[in-house]
């Protein structure tokens, strides 16, 4: 294995998520993929809630993996995670770091000891009176909330050497597909109860909302109105995406196309408040990534509510493939469930 390498770990709400990629003369190759489902209730909205079992599944999927090392980036997205777009007053970087917890204590509605802060920035800006400004992303996430999924990582003998956005990692695992004629472009990662909404223009953020809502919700939806448990539920819903037959199908699909309507106009929302405060910059295409990517008629409905084309991304589309172990099945099947973990290991580079 040639060259640096990289992990990015994904905790989600169900399933554990990590990819190694190395970078060589070659470029970046994807070296290893893997993944381990968790217990229901052991991650709720992206936060750690329950250790043990969270704890449990690092093991087993390094053991299952065969990656090569234990540094990783870890990703966070959660309802205490917070992105809004400020403006500062110019500085260098080393000021700017330094002073960001006094310049932005009055935009967060938690207290600045209690929160952990990094600032993008986007672009310099100069008033009517030529004072020079910095306008950019401010992220702010609850410490404990960083430091429960760090602790986990490290009681599973693993070491985190970074927490970064996955919002940020889906930008970089997807942005790339940008073509020239794009002035920008949504992306939006499907998760189980966490899904990531990200506008870029030529791969700098934009704008970014995480919604809690996802292809959990419609599992749910159909386990209630069927009265099933989630497990037969989301075979159902399964069933359906594959186009397979059931007794229930129409029930099924009452369910789902209910569920995924709010869904939709949860996205369509978010992208609404974009437009509005960026008419010069109109989204011109949405990419879709994550596991909830893949239901049936969500592509179709998402292009109709935002009279936008929507397409499947490939987050796996700027990598090489090395000697993963997957067959092509195995890769096609990985393929939108990698945004996350792939961008948190790009990060490294």
């Amino acid at each position: 294995m040639a060259g640096r390498t990289a992990i990015g770990l994904d905790i989600g709400t169900s399933v554990v998520r990590a990819a190694e990629l190395s970078y060589g003369r070659g470029g970046i190759t994807l070296e290893r993929f893997g993944q381990v489902v968790l217990p229901e209730g052991a991650v709720r909205d992206g936060e750690v809630v329950d250790q043990a079992p969270v704890v449990s599944s690092l093991r087993q999927l390094w053991s299952a993996a065969g990656f090569s090392h234990k540094r990783v980036v870890m990703g966070v997205a959660n309802q205490r995670v917070i992105v809004r777009q400020i403006e500062l007053p110019w500085m260098p970087p080393s000021e700017l770091k330094a002073s960001l917890p006094l310049q932005v204590q009055d935009f967060l509605p938690i207290p600045i000891e209690q929160a952990v802060l990094d600032f993008f920035p986007l672009e310099q800006t100069r008033d009517p009176n030529g004072t020079l400004g910095l306008n950019g992303l401010l992220v702010a996430a609850a410490r404990e909330t960083v430091l429960a999924n760090v602790r986990c990582a490290e009681k599973a003998g693993l070491r985190c050497v970074s927490v970064d956005l996955t919002s940020f990692a889906v930008l970089r695992a997807m942005g790339r597909q940008t073509g020239v004629e794009i002035e920008a472009e949504a992306l939006i990662d499907i998760g189980a109860r966490v899904t990531n909404v990200v506008v870029h223009r030529s791969g700098s953020p934009r704008f970014v909302r995480i919604l809690l809502m996802g292809g959990q919700d419609i599992t749910d939806a159909v386990a209630e109105r069927l009265g099933v448990t989630a497990h037969q539920a989301e075979g159902l819903k399964q069933q359906l995406t594959l186009g397979y037959a059931t007794e229930d199908l129409a029930a099924v699909q009452r369910a789902v196309a209910a569920t995924m309507q709010e869904f939709v106009d949860e996205i369509r929302g978010s992208l609404d408040y974009y437009a509005t405060a960026n008419p010069s910059a109109p989204i011109e295409r949405i990419l879709v990534s994550g596991g909830g990517s893949r239901l049936d008629g969500l592509l179709d409905r998402l292009s109709s509510a935002t009279r936008l084309p929507a397409v499947a991304g490939d987050p796996l589309a700027s990598v090489r493939l090395g000697k993963t172990g997957l067959d092509e099945r195995q890769i096609d099947f990985v393929k939108p469930l990698a945004a996350v973990p792939v961008g948190l290991a790009l990060g490294a580079f």
